[in-house]
């Protein structure tokens, strides 16, 4: 009888033993196509998941999991063709309108110096007006399609106090024009990052234009000691839902003035070149958009 128990026992523990055996199997199996997943979507491969065990449903779990890979890969490049060739059409096109836009630019300054009625003057005056809307949109798709086609722009050591310096004197009198007068606070921190000083300059100038656009009548532009970069005003026209589409492109809320819905998509773009982040809050009324790249 105690031979037989001990038999019995024996037996238990080959079975529990084997039995954790083919757990541990299983997990490790399980991290090999969670791993194996997670590396092929971060990286453009045509390899798929293999898994150590021979285990018929971890196996067909696997082979699932590379059927919806391929999926993804193929979806994956119709995307970056397709994206690629919108890059270039959108190049293409506000190329091609640029020399005619500026060529009826051009007329329309030599018709401006005829001698005309007053209803003529004022419909020449609307044409003026549209045409040059449509050449700040032209002008502004063509940058921002070169800006996407750029992948990393070339970076210097930027002094971040004195750019944000000279964007503000440069949009002060249009600022003031708007009744809008700046409050300022800076550090007296220098504060250095690795950038391209064309582009923050240019994503200054984006956010002040952007102000100049929605604001009820005041900003307050901070730089803080460790970079973070603020931009607020009173934007009653606003509300948190449209505050979460800004930096979609083209889009535009109503009350803006000559908006085209590509200057806070272009500013976006070039802090996510930079290594930058960007984002916009809406409290109380107020509109915050903050800015901050990592330290140099």
């Amino acid at each position: 009888m105690e031979y037989l128990l001990l038999a019995v026992i024996g037996v238990l523990v080959i079975v529990i033993f084997a039995l954790l055996i083919k757990i541990y199997l299983m997990h490790k199996s399980a991290l090999e196509i969670a791993e194996g997943f997670e590396e092929r979507l971060a990286e453009d491969t045509n390899t798929l998941i293999d898994i150590s065990s021979r285990d018929p449903y971890l196996c067909q779990l696997a082979s699932a999991v590379n059927v919806q890979l391929r999926l993804l890969r193929k979806q994956r490049q119709r995307y970056l063709s397709g994206d690629r060739e919108l890059k270039e059409a959108v190049t293409n096109i506000s190329h091609d309108l640029r020399t005619p836009l500026t060529a009826i630019c051009g007329y329309l300054d030599l018709l401006q110096r005829e001698d005309m009625t007053e209803n003529a003057a004022r419909y020449l005056s609307l044409i003026r007006g549209r045409a040059d809307a449509m050449k700040q949109l032209t002008e502004e798709l063509f940058r921002y399609s070169v800006i996407l086609s750029t992948v990393e722009p070339e970076l210097e050591t930027v002094h971040v106090n004195g750019v944000l310096e000279e964007s503000i004197a440069a949009y002060y009198a249009a600022l003031t024009a708007r009744g809008i007068q700046p409050q300022i606070l800076m550090t007296g921190k220098r504060i250095e990052r690795r950038l391209n000083r064309e582009a923050l300059s240019r994503i200054f100038g984006n956010l002040l234009n952007n102000a100049l656009k929605y604001s009820d009548g005041d900003l307050d532009i901070r730089l803080s000691d460790n970079g973070d970069i603020t931009f607020s005003n009173r934007a009653a026209g606003l509300n948190e839902v449209l505050v979460g589409k800004l930096f979609d492109r083209f889009f535009t809320v109503e009350a803006g003035r000559n908006a085209n819905g590509l200057g806070l998509s272009i500013a976006k773009a070039l802090t996510e070149q930079m290594g930058g982040h960007i984002w916009a809050e809406y409290r109380d009324g107020v509109l915050q958009i903050h800015l901050a790249f990592p330290e140099t």
